[in-house]
């Protein structure tokens, strides 16, 4: 693999840069949004499963408070 001196190396890192799509403000607040509801959903899915199986761990040991 041929080396690049360092001017060379930050031109090409200029051009992949320009390349890329930046998404909209609006883009980045919906996904943003999305995620703050899927993290909000599994914690109540994680923390509904934990008391299920808290409730049958008590259940067969005989620890029912």
């Amino acid at each position: 693999m041929a080396k690049t001196n360092p001017l060379e190396f930050a031109r090409q890192v200029r051009s992949e840069a320009s390349k890329v799509t930046w998404p909209t403000r609006r883009e980045t607040m919906i996904t943003t949004v999305m995620v703050f509801i899927m993290v909000f959903l599994a914690a109540i899915f994680f923390f509904a499963v934990d008391q299920v199986l808290s409730w049958g761990v008590s259940l067969v040991l005989g620890l029912s408070t």
